[in-house]
């Protein structure tokens, strides 16, 4: 599941890049140059700015949502209370004390 999610961000975020490239920015951007005019002649001058920036608003949005959700799947499901460095020493002292015993067994 969390893999099919990352393949569609992946996917989702390459469209995200490619759509703000294609907007005409103070230097013209990339909408003049891939389209060749093309733009202006199916969406119009002003509808095709506006297209432009609504798909990068849901692209947005969508990037947003499944990073957010890729991140709540991916998380620990048990939320440990006890701190890693208290279960180490336990575990080291559980350890230390471990051959002492074997010792003590073969001292007898």
């Amino acid at each position: 599941m969390t893999s099919v999610l990352i393949v569609i961000h992946t996917i989702i975020s390459v469209l995200l890049i490619a759509v703000i490239l294609m907007q005409a920015g103070q230097g013209g951007g990339l909408a003049g140059g891939l389209s060749a005019g093309m733009g202006n002649s199916i969406f119009g001058g002003r509808a095709a700015a506006t297209a432009l920036s609504r798909i990068t608003t849901w692209f947005a949005i969508t990037f947003m949502a499944l990073g957010v959700l890729i991140s709540l799947l991916s998380a620990p499901n048990v939320v440990e209370n006890e701190s890693i460095l208290k279960r180490e020493a336990d575990e080291r002292l559980l350890d230390l004390s471990a051959p002492d015993i074997q010792q003590n067994l073969e001292i007898e």
